[in-house]
């Protein structure tokens, strides 16, 4: 009998641990659902916090290009626009103390800049848009800019094929099409697309841009690298004492340093700008998120074109 009992609370006693492992483990799943149900939450919360911040960034962008058409005629970069802002602490440009956050917010960091994006060759001047052929004149200037940023000689040509069949593509039903085209690039990062390798893109990436239509060169933000490789004949010297007198008022202010029959032709050079990069990148809870958005002004109107969106690592530039 005595051992008939003691069967009986050993195996109440497992059943119990049983229960209570079964318990334990349960409670255990119970709290890390909830655990990851809170990450998942401030995940998403920062992140609806980053888009409305840097939403609100790319449109006060948009303003200040508006509230500049007001004087029409020129940009440059002495203008507000050109203005980078630095890197600052949401927090301090708010509130005067900077442990006055609301409701405890997380600390988060803002950089901004708005860039002339015909501050760097066009390579939509490179084809035609009434025939959808070459120009040879512009593919003359691409060569120039490859030698300088030290790209393969052949470079030049294949971009310029590349992006006349693309730009074909686009265009169903008007000429034969090629079906191995290339999709048409939206920005420089994109050019890999028309075949080119990551290295060489990286190299152009300073001279080069590509708009939704041709665009003349602002030699008021241009470098003397562009302005050299855009102006036939026109050596690095020539084009340093350019940028060194700038800003122009006009185009014909630079009869002196840029002569020959047709060289100050308003749809090659320009002095004034429409389209524009607009960036901001938010550094927040060891997460940093950067918004470029390119925009058009016409007629006082700043119309996006597009926009991108990409999440770095911290300290990326």
């Amino acid at each position: 009998m005595s051992r008939h009992r003691k069967a009986e609370r050993g195996a109440a006693l497992l059943v119990a641990m049983v229960v209570l492992t079964l318990v334990g483990t349960l409670a255990a799943g119970m709290v890390w659902q909830q655990a990851r149900a809170i990450e998942v939450e401030s995940a998403e919360r920062t992140r609806a916090q980053a888009a409305w911040i840097l939403t609100g960034a790319l449109n006060l962008g948009r303003v200040l290009l508006r509230v500049d058409a007001r004087r029409p005629g020129v940009d440059d970069l002495t203008e507000v626009w050109a203005t980078q802002l630095e890197e600052a602490s949401l927090s301090s440009l708010l509130a005067q103390d900077r442990n006055n956050n609301v409701e405890g917010a997380p600390e988060a960091f803002l950089r901004g800049r708005i860039r002339d994006v015909q501050e760097r060759y066009n390579l939509r001047n490179l084809v035609d848009p009434a025939t959808n052929k070459v120009v040879e004149a512009e593919l003359a200037v691409l060569m120039r800019l490859c030698e300088t940023a030290a790209a393969a000689p052949e470079t030049a040509q294949a971009l310029a094929s590349g992006l006349q069949a693309a730009l074909q593509a686009e265009k169903p039903g008007e000429g034969e099409v090629d079906a191995a085209a290339a999709l048409l690039p939206q920005s420089v990062d994109q050019l890999v697309w028309l075949g080119l390798d990551a290295d060489t893109v990286k190299r152009l990436s300073p001279y080069v841009e590509i708009l939704p239509e041709p665009t003349p060169l602002n030699v008021n933000t241009a470098s003397a690298e562009v302005i050299a490789g855009v102006v036939a004949g026109l050596d690095l010297g020539s084009a340093k004492r350019i940028v060194n007198r700038r800003p122009f008022k006009a185009l014909q202010d630079l009869r002196g340093d840029i002569q020959g029959e047709g060289a100050l032709d308003p749809k090659r050079l320009s002095v004034n700008s429409n389209y524009f990069e607009i960036s901001g990148r938010l550094r927040m809870e060891g997460r940093v998120l950067e918004e470029r958005m390119l925009v058009k002004r016409a007629n006082r109107q700043v119309l996006p074109q597009a926009r991108w969106r990409q999440s770095l690592q911290p300290g990326q530039e």
